[in-house]
């Protein structure tokens, strides 16, 4: 059976010996994971839960943070993990619309049932807490050792596991409707693509409300092990792979760029280290060689995917990375390739598929696509018709079968009318060895329609003009695609999962503002509590249309 009980079940039978949890309050084995999940689930049920009903989840990474997913999945109710940087009243809003019957939330996020909109949910929250805090709420550790375990849930591969949300830009977030069928199907594939074994072990960084850590379940699948980061930054993250050991991670580019940065990689043991897999935004083919040159020996893996996708559609796998090296520079611009049992097309306005090279939609089917938004028919009849999911992405697809994606359809710059992938001129940017990091957008303008606007952050240590780019522009790209217009700044506004913020920057600059007060960059996953997050404090952050995880 492709459901999870099935998976945990199967997973505690044949490797119910191995490490499943490395931790700093002591290593658990599958056998008492498992068994601890199943009394997790009778947690869940003496709160009055039943099969199909949805529970809300505001914690940071954490083993418990696992646990109560996993005990969802065990008794049929559906696990709503919800994005702690939000604003109360934002989460209020997740918690309404989501319909969610009960609210576990970590004990440094209490002062968030505070707010007026949270209030009438402190009658339905417990305490998640790695100590007895003296917290008002009950606390999940006593509530789970008391517990009785139950029997897993006879689900159905149809059945809705989580329900993972999305960010609006103008409008509520959309809750994706994940099934046991799309998690287990896209751990198969996985579990190929990485070359996964009961050996290894996942350090999961990116927060578990994204859909990216959907991925880990190819490793329980195969009896490996797990660990958790509940705050992101180099030493931590270092530190980690050194003391559990750590074989596979996934990372977003921000974050890889700032380890690297910090020039402290060499003073720790990264020998178990073997695959580092990365995407959320795009990163630049310079960085990519500079995170081979520091990593040695540790195989790269660029990701593409949607919260809708489950969340893999496509790896450029390590193979391919080392054939750009040799050679084939323009695989690093690449997604990689379909997974087994994916289709992808790329198809114009009317929906025809086109011929190799040429540009359009992705539009894609396969086993891990989501049964769709919920409570959202609207938006269901827009992006999943006939059997196939669209993207929103611009893309094309090669003779060999690698998938380039140029931008989102709404990032797509018409300027005199002539189209601009605007990935196409940040990698032309990104060229310039005192780049470190760039967004391209279209704002209005009088002559053209629209024109082309860049705010770049310069590398520690340079000074960057406009007309300096402009010139290094002219060589490598077409001069319509240069932009005249551009800001310097010290960082660019992220969501919590590090993906470029273009919404917030047309807003600012939507009017050709000439410059954007310069702000130091906070740690990406800096919790705020009292407020909504902000990932650099000049310019608030919201998560777009889909959370997309490619490179």
């Amino acid at each position: 059976m492709l459901t999870m009980p099935s998976l945990l079940q199967r997973t505690s039978r044949v490797f119910g010996a191995n490490i499943a949890i490395r931790d700093a309050e002591g290593d658990l084995t599958w056998a008492d994971y498992v068994a601890r999940i199943a009394c997790a689930a009778g947690v869940l049920r003496s709160l009055g839960l039943r099969p199909g009903e949805r529970y809300a989840i505001l914690c940071r990474n954490s083993v418990r943070h696992a646990e109560l997913i996993h005990a969802g999945y065990w008794m049929g109710a559906v696990p709503v993990p919800v994005n702690y940087r939000l604003a109360p009243a934002e989460i209020a809003l997740v918690l309404e619309d989501a319909e969610c019957r009960l609210l576990a939330i970590e004990d440094v996020f209490g002062k968030m049932l505070e707010h007026s909109s949270l209030q009438e949910w402190r009658s339905r929250a417990f305490c998640v807490a790695a100590a007895h805090t003296g917290a008002a709420l009950p606390l999940y550790d006593s509530m789970r050792d008391q517990a009785r375990a139950v029997e897993p849930h006879e689900a159905a591969e149809d059945d809705d596991a989580i329900l993972l949300y999305t960010g609006g830009t103008t409008s509520r977030g959309k809750g994706v409707r994940i099934t046991h069928r799309n998690i287990v199907s896209n751990a198969l594939q996985l579990a190929r693509a990485m070359s996964v074994g009961e050996r290894d072990v996942y350090l999961h960084v990116s927060p578990m409300f994204h859909s990216t850590d959907l991925k880990a379940t190819a490793l329980s699948m195969m009896g490996a092990s797990h660990t958790y980061l509940a705050e992101f930054s180099p030493a931590s993250v270092l530190a980690a792979i050194e003391r559990y050991g750590v074989t596979i991670s996934s990372l977003v580019p921000t974050m890889i760029i700032r380890t690297l940065q910090e020039g402290t990689v060499s003073q720790y043991n990264l020998g178990t280290l073997r695959l580092l897999s990365y995407g959320t935004s795009p990163m630049a083919p310079e960085w990519i060689r500079r995170t081979m040159e520091a990593l040695p020996g540790v195989d790269l893996h660029q990701c593409y995917g949607l919260t809708e996708t489950a969340p893999v559609l496509a790896i450029l796998d390590a193979a391919d990375h080392r054939r750009a090296l040799e050679g084939r520079e323009g695989l690093l611009r690449s997604v990689g390739r379909p997974l087994p049992g994916v289709d992808i097309r790329i198809v114009d306005e009317s929906r025809r598929e086109v011929a190799p090279g040429e540009s359009g939609e992705i539009v894609t089917r396969g086993p891990q696509i989501a049964k769709g938004y919920h409570n959202r028919p609207r938006e269901n009849a827009e992006v999943f018709r006939d059997g196939w999911f669209h993207t929103g992405d611009i893309g094309r697809m090669d003779e060999e079968g690698y998938l380039f994606v140029l931008d989102r359809k709404k990032d797509m710059v018409v300027t005199g009318g002539e189209n601009v992938y605007t990935s196409e001129v940040e990698a032309a940017i990104c060229q310039h060895p005192g780049v470190q990091e760039v967004a391209v957008f279209g704002v209005p303008d009088e002559r053209y329609g629209e024109a082309l606007f860049a705010v770049i952050v310069p590398s520690p240590g340079h000074k960057l003009s406009t007309d300096e780019m402009i010139a290094h522009c002219r060589k490598r790209i077409g001069g319509y695609k240069i932009p005249r217009r551009m800001a310097f700044v010290d960082a660019l506004p992220r969501s919590a999962i590090g993906k470029i913020m273009k919404q917030d920057l047309r807003r600012i600059y939507g009017s050709g503002a000439p410059t954007l007060k310069k702000t130091k960059a906070e740690p990406i996953h800096e919790t705020r509590i009292d407020q909504r997050y902000v990932a650099y404090p000049a310019i608030s952050s919201h998560q777009g249309k889909h959370h997309r995880i490619h490179g």
